[in-house]
């Protein structure tokens, strides 16, 4: 056995089963092991960033890693944006990196690169195999750090000799640890504040974020507002969040800086469930960077790497409260779509009439999609992913990562066209895998967030800087970049149009694209 095979076994034996990859040369032997051991699917993508994105997605929707492929370190920085919203967002993957075989390295090759120094930023966990016989050992420790709670990026960086070479060992990866239960301190902390205020009528709000934005979760949050007056708010950009008619309709704190400040003015004790202190995207001059009023005092219930769904029942328990007893709630589904010109609530009205039970929204609509969320409360169940880290290009691969670890599931993804150009490739693999994803491309042919930040920052914009922001001359022909990468594809320029193609595409199989013209 050599070491790639070694690698491939080790990924089995811990149930990492799928492989979103774009290998070079100094993969081949991985490349061959896979193709000789069955049991792996391999999914290839045409651009590293999608594969990364992909490997995010996959996580949100299954909660086991998937393994990436990636070319030593040029492929590897390929990638990077989306290893920055996945380790932002918290996704456990393993991501295995090629390079040059270790008596090749000395000499400087052209693709010789600083791998361990592109990979620790946005990794939990870092390592270079050194022999072949190191190979599955080190493989299972990579597992194991990806699988660690909340979820990690760990990179593997794998010498082609280590691969080709024989003395291969499979290794064993350890069962994933539960995350640390709930601080009991912590817990009579936010018990003793909520009982407080609900006695003096100080505005105290809980902070919801990772695990506890999950269904059941979330309908103990909502029983603790409810028996006590707290508000509740999600963060600006939650990896997954459980949402429906039949599900809490909680909001997020808004993207625009002086809407985030308003969602929390006046709050004098914030509860963070899961999540970290709220701070502004950016600094803007004359505003502050944290969110939360000076005078108000933060208390951590539970940390992102701890158990925040047990702390939130324990929380109740403390307080009194029936976890299992649920609001009656509006079952009624709005079956009403929109019509005429096009604007994002009544995109979002006609989403939640049309949209399957149990669809997944992957959110990477920018400044379009800033209503939809109230709009979308009252249709059916799904589960809502958004961009982690800011780092725009996610969208596109996160809805393939997602069709790919649920395919029983419909994926609608809500793209902006210019976020969208950074990972087109994502297209053709869909088409390749003949996923179910409805991709509406919204079309404005401009970055219009950007246009926003101008006035946020106080600058003053000539000719030349709208220039930069303008997508058009030429425009972007979204259909025919779809037809070119095998998606079918039609273009909407009102409600009505996109009503008919949007219920289409819902009741066929395999990818599509809508082009909005917004």
């Amino acid at each position: 056995m050599n070491g790639a095979e070694s690698l491939v076994h080790t990924l089995l034996n811990a149930g990492v089963d799928t492989v979103f990859a774009n290998p070079g040369t100094s993969e081949m032997h991985f490349v061959a092991a896979l193709d000789r051991i069955p049991g792996i699917r391999c999914v290839l993508c045409l651009h590293e960033n999608v594969v990364t994105g992909a490997a995010d997605a996959y996580w949100r929707m299954t909660g086991k890693p998937a393994a990436t492929l990636l070319h030593c370190a040029p492929g590897l920085a390929n990638g990077l944006a989306n290893l920055h919203n996945a380790m932002r967002g918290r996704a456990g993957m393993i991501n295995i990196v090629g390079d040059q075989a270790t008596y090749h390295r000395p000499l400087d090759a052209v693709l010789t690169g600083d791998v361990e120094g592109w990979a620790r930023p946005v990794s939990g966990f870092v390592r270079r195999a050194a022999t072949a016989a190191r190979v599955g050992a080190d493989a299972a420790a990579a597992i194991e750090a990806a699988r660690t709670c909340p979820g990690q990026v760990a990179t593997l960086i794998l010498p082609a000799d280590t691969a080709w070479d024989d003395g291969g060992i499979p290794g064993v990866a350890a069962l994933p640890l539960p995350p640390t239960g709930a601080n009991s301190q912590a817990v009579e902390t936010a018990a003793k504040i909520l009982r407080a205020s609900k006695q003096t009528g100080e505005p105290t709000m809980l902070l919801i974020g990772g695990a506890a934005l999950h269904e059941a979760p979330l309908w103990v949050a909502h029983a603790i507002t409810q028996a006590t007056g707290a508000k509740m708010l999600g963060p600006v950009s939650p990896a997954r969040i459980a949402r429906g008619r039949n599900r809490v309709p909680l909001m997020r704190i808004p993207y625009p800086i002086d809407m985030a400040l308003d969602s929390l003015k006046g709050i004098k004790n914030l509860i963070l469930v899961g999540t970290t202190a709220p701070v502004a995207f950016f600094a803007y001059p004359g505003k502050p960077g944290y969110l939360y009023p000076e005078d108000c005092n933060v208390h951590v219930l539970a940390r992102p790497d701890e158990d925040a769904p047990a702390a939130l029942a324990a929380l109740a328990q403390a307080l009194g409260i029936q976890q299992n007893a649920r609001p009656r709630t509006d079952d009624r589904k709005s079956n009403v779509v929109a019509t005429g010109t096009i604007t994002p609530e009544k995109l979002a009205q006609s989403l939640a009439a049309l949209m399957p039970e149990d669809a997944i929204i992957i959110d990477e609509a920018i400044s379009f999609g800033r209503g939809f969320f109230p709009y979308t409360f009252n249709a059916p169940n799904h589960d809502w992913l958004q961009l982690t880290g800011g780092a725009i290009g996610a969208g596109l691969p996160m809805a393939t990562g997602a069709a790919i670890g649920a395919p029983e599931r419909r994926v609608i993804a809500l793209q902006a066209d210019g976020s969208a150009m950074y990972t087109v490739q994502a297209l053709w693999t869909q088409a390749r895998e003949n996923l179910n994803v409805t991709n509406i491309i919204f079309a404005n042919r401009k970055y219009a967030i950007l246009l926003h930040e101008l006035a946020n920052v106080g600058a003053n914009p000539g000719p030349t800087a709208l220039n930069m922001l303008n997508l058009s001359n030429p425009d972007l022909e979204w259909v025919k970049l779809a037809e070119g990468m095998g998606v079918a594809a039609a273009q909407a320029t009102n409600m009505e149009q996109l009503n008919e193609l949007l219920a289409g595409s819902l009741n066929r199989t395999g990818p599509f694209v809508i082009e909005l013209l917004i």
